[in-house]
């Protein structure tokens, strides 16, 4: 072997002597200037004169390293057939000699050569749609890699993103974007050239899910890098890729600019692979422009180079591009046999998600049929036809967002998968069929599965991507595996876990009749899980309603689902009988939403935001709040259910709404609704509560005492302890900051001094006080001590202070915080606000699971009363996103029956004084304080909270005085489970 014969002190260039070891250098340099065609012929000529040398365990040894550097090039220029021909050779010379005599120096060169031809391999495969023998070809280099010394962890490198790659091609983004960021976060403080490929392929993953700045941010940085490494050809092919984000964003003419400008690059270098791809994609876009026989020229081109170079899987997107302009061009029977053919290869391929999306043309092409032609008797066929492809299809796009490590990631791509989901919603409705409408609001009502104790994925060489479960791991499991066992992700690797958002699974079985044991969907789903290999449901079932405890008084549970229009369904109980399903079309509730929004102070609007919705804004007058209330009527209340209402209040009494909304109507108070001419407002005619989606589980600690409010008396039973979190002051922020007082100085409202002497006359109040006014504005309030004192058990918790919504584009409900008085270094998920750590929901979710090894879920270090009343800006804000894990449901999570939270930012009494003009005697905030904290001392909160909202709204229309108005009651609302 090469380093037999040599000193030890021989610099490693120097491996076989002139002319080779300036002929690797040299086709390296052609390699980075991006003359592929230099470099194959360097490598050629240098291969023609090892094949003339005689031979020898070390020429051969020579040959090989010759061959695996020469495939690389051709892979690099898309000649697949070459590059495996190369390949092939390259690796039968590798194992004839794998016997001979070899230094510990000749092992390692052997060893990386071997590394870099399987790993190469397994590219070549994976282009070629050979996705299983990819896989075994990562996997066979995984088990040489430990033999091998790689310092600078090239070879691990390579492999990992080889995995990624792989992943992408499976359509597993979330997978792959979760192995590819726990890759780059222990390589990006290195330059190996893995690096700017990785951001790469992240910047795809982001491209394809929707996260078009994160995508560019990530290609900025691979060119830097490419720059720095001198890299011209890869800093030209970037070209595609923005030009991907570009065609995704919709920016055509840009995309087709960049398309051009690729195209030709790759024409002049013969990376004919490259070229179809970029063919392929302006074939699209001409058919876009209406240039069907540009596009068809092009996607003729496109199929024969990717036909030719072996790459299945791109020829099949081809031909499903084909099949596309196929219909367009009213050829049916052509389009039929190009989708076919490629779902064929999709299917033994294993690309599910390529399936689907097949599946998923078709029952479009079907609806668009429907609408073109009548069908006459055929028609429930067709519709039933494109239901059995879009509905199955639609359930696999839509689980496979649980795949993805942050709920950002997966609310992208959920708007992605939303449009298939809208095609089935319209085809249920064209069918008439309202059990399937039904059954469809349950399912997308169910919400998603908290994940906290999934099984770590491996992250090791031996990883493979069959091992990797469809759900992941949660972050603490992510960051340390099991406690006996070695942590699998280290150093920067566990920070990026810690600060990942929250894992989640599949929403639970919705069984719709105890009778039957129907499960929602049930069909539909077994066909998505059997077409396309993923999971749509848990195991669990979940009764679409548990009525046992609801038998003494009438309840209607109300749930809505956004699928373009706005679904809603509804079903009695509590002696009442009977079930329907409405619709409020699409734009009609847009625009309902719109003028409610407009209404509200707006989010980081701040206080001229506040002084708008009090000077101007349709709550600030009474006529024009009437308008409002009747304008979201109209647009999302049915008239049929209006009439149930009165029916079966005239017969049994006041009847409870149950309304779970869908995040874009999260923020109506339905309680204001003006749901008839006269005015009569729906809070008038029932009771309203607001529900969580029914996966959300009550975990109830053994400190956490078991809720029991039947009677009065029953509701002080056990502990009676109440929490008061009044006004706690937040550190390094004055009381006139926007972190500062809510409530004013200590002692200055006798109203709220009235308040907490009641409380402490009833009973143990915490913390302790011996006089009213010590209860506010306190410094040692923090997350250490609301642990303390929720473990001891309390019955009832009422915190009045600042809360921070996340931002709902950002998906993250979770990131929502309360302030404490935690100093920065208090551990924590949120980041830190200058001298202080929020408390945010994810820690009252996931606790010290991501920061520790032997840490604790957050329902164990702070269990929740039975009540729990948070009076802050849009507390209860949780609804609004797709996930609901914000501050209200993770209180119910962690143990709470109820939680009185608000929809909205709150006025302060002060804002009330300053920017409306009101006497500093009257405190409109104060007595929405008092009213919340009555009615957490009632046998039914709920209850007693309408009454005082009804008191509000008879106010406000008698004297139409500003602190009557709904701004401030109507943002009240009580979340259960």
């Amino acid at each position: 072997m090469p380093d037999q014969h040599e000193d030890e002190s021989t610099a490693v260039m120097q491996l076989y002597g002139e002319p080779f070891d300036s002929g690797f250098a040299r086709a390296e340099e052609h390699q980075l200037a991006a003359d592929l065609t230099a470099a194959c012929a360097v490598y050629e000529e240098l291969l023609t004169l090892a094949e003339s040398i005689e031979d020898s365990p070390d020429v051969r040894f020579l040959r090989a390293h010759l061959l695996s550097d020469l495939a690389s090039v051709r892979l690099t220029a898309t000649d697949l057939p070459g590059a495996e021909d190369a390949l092939d050779r390259s690796r039968g010379l590798l194992d004839g000699i794998a016997s001979a005599p070899m230094g510990p120096r000749g092992r390692q060169l052997w060893l990386e050569i071997l590394l870099r031809t399987s790993i190469a391999r397994a590219d070549l495969l994976r282009r070629t749609g050979r996705l299983n023998e990819a896989l075994a070809c990562l996997d066979e280099a995984a088990v040489r890699l430990p033999e091998f010394d790689d310092p600078e962890g090239l070879r691990s490198a390579e492999l990992g993103l080889n995995r990624v790659l792989l992943l992408m091609e499976r359509g597993e983004w979330g997978a792959a974007e979760e192995h590819g960021s726990a890759l780059l976060s222990t390589l990006e403080a290195t330059e190996l050239e893995t690096v700017p490929r990785l951001l790469i392929a992240l910047g795809m993953i982001c491209s394809s899910t929707g996260r078009y700045d994160q995508a560019e941010d990530c290609l900025a940085r691979a060119e830097e890098r490419f720059r720095a490494l001198g890299d011209t050809g890869e800093q030209q092919s970037l070209l595609t890729h923005r030009a991907y984000i570009a065609m995704n964003r919709g920016e055509l003419d840009l995309a087709e600019r960049l398309f051009a400008e690729a195209s030709a690059f790759f024409e002049r270098q013969r990376w004919f692979g490259d070229l179809a791809v970029c063919e392929q994609a302006r074939a699209f876009l001409a058919g876009r422009r209406g240039d069907s026989t540009g596009a068809g020229d092009l996607m003729a081109t496109s199929l024969a180079r990717f036909e030719q170079l072996g790459a299945l899987t791109a020829a099949a997107d081809t031909m499903l591009l084909g099949a596309q302009h196929a219909y367009d061009r009213g050829d049916i029977t052509e389009m039929k046999r190009l989708a076919q053919d490629a779902r064929d290869v999709y299917q033994a391929r294993e690309v599910y998600e390529r399936c689907a999306q097949v599946d998923l043309m078709l029952a479009r092409t079907l609806e668009d049929n429907l609408n073109r032609t009548d069908h006459g008797d055929h028609e429930r066929a067709s519709i039933d036809n494109a239901l059995s492809l879009a509905l199955p299809a639609a359930l696999a796009l839509e689980a496979a967002r649980y795949d993805f490590v942050t709920a950002r990631a997966r609310s992208q791509w959920l708007e992605l998968a939303d449009d298939a989901m809208r095609l089935v919603f319209r085809l249920a409705v064209r069918r008439q069929d309202q059990g399937l409408l039904f059954e469809l609001v349950e399912h997308r009502c169910a919400g998603a599965s908290l994940a906290l104790d999934r099984p770590p994925l491996p992250s090791g060489p031996s990883w493979s991507v069959e091992d990797a479960p469809s759900v992941f791991p949660s972050a603490a499991m992510k960051a340390y595996g099991d406690v006996d066992d070695p942590m699998t992700l280290g150093g920067v690797a566990a920070e990026a876990a810690a600060s990942a958002g929250l894992r989640v699974a599949p929403p639970p079985k919705v069984r719709m009749s105890p009778e039957s044991g129907r499960v929602a969907l049930q069909e539909y789903s077994a066909a998505a899980e059997f077409r396309y290999h993923r999971r749509i449901v848990n195991e669990e079932e979940t009764p679409f309603w548990a009525t046992d405890d609801l038998s003494s008084r009438p309840v209607v549970q109300v749930r809505l689902a956004d699928a373009g229009d706005l679904f809603m369904t509804w079903t009695w109980a509590g002696g009442a009988r009977g079930f329907g399903t409405g619709r409020g079309p699409g734009d009609e509730v847009d625009r309902a939403v719109r003028e409610l929004a407009a209404a509200l102070p707006g989010v980081g609007e701040g206080g001229e935001g506040m002084r708008r919705a009090l000077d101007s804004g349709a709550m600030a007058d009474h006529r024009s709040e009437h308008r409002l209330a009747r304008v979201l009527a109209e647009a999302l209340w049915p008239e049929g259910l209006t009439a149930q209402i009165r029916q079966v209040s005239a017969r049994a009494g006041r009847p409870l709404v149950r309304i779970q909304p869908s995040p874009r109507v999260a923020q109506v108070p339905w309680e204001l609704l003006a749901v008839d001419d006269d005015g009569v407002r729906l809070i008038e005619l029932a009771d309203v509560v607001t529900t969580t989606p029914a996966s959300l589980r009550r975990q109830i600690p053994a400190a956490c005492p078991a809720p029991d409010t039947d009677t009065d008396a029953q509701a002080n039973a056990g502990t009676d302890t109440v929490v008061l979190v009044l006004d706690p002051r937040v550190p390094g922020f004055r009381a006139d900051s926007p972190l500062g007082s809510v409530l004013g100085p200590p002692g200055s409202d006798p109203e709220l001094l009235s308040l907490v002497q009641r409380r402490l006359d009833a009973g143990a109040v915490v913390p302790s006080a011996a006089t009213p006014a010590e209860a506010f504005r306190r410094t040692d309030l923090d997350r250490d001590w609301l642990s303390g004192v929720l473990r001891k058990g309390a019955r009832r918790l009422l915190y009045v202070g600042h809360v921070s919504g996340a931002p709902v584009e950002g998906g993250q409900s979770e990131d929502g915080t309360l302030h404490l008085c935690c100093a920065p270094e208090a551990a924590g998920l949120a980041e830190p606000v200058r001298t202080h750590r929020p408390l945010s929901a994810k820690d009252l979710l996931l606790g010290t699971l991501p920061l520790h090894a032997d840490g604790e879920p957050g329902a164990r270090i702070w269990p929740a009363p039975p009540r729990v009343a948070l009076i802050g800006c849009e507390s209860g804000g949780d609804l609004r996103f797709a996930e609901s894990f914000g501050l209200a449901t993770a209180m119910i999570h962690n143990g709470a029956e109820l939680v009185t939270a608000t929809r909205w930012a709150l006025p302060t009494s002060f804002a009330f004084h300053r920017l409306a003009g009101l006497p500093e005697s009257v405190r409109p905030l104060s007595d929405a304080i008092i009213a919340v904290d009555t009615a957490h001392e009632h046998r039914d909160p709920v209850h007693r909270l309408g009454r005082w909202q009804r008191e509000q709204l008879d106010r406000w229309r008698a004297d139409g005085r500003i602190e009557h108005s709904p701004l401030l009651w109507a943002a009240m609302t009580c979340i259960v489970v």
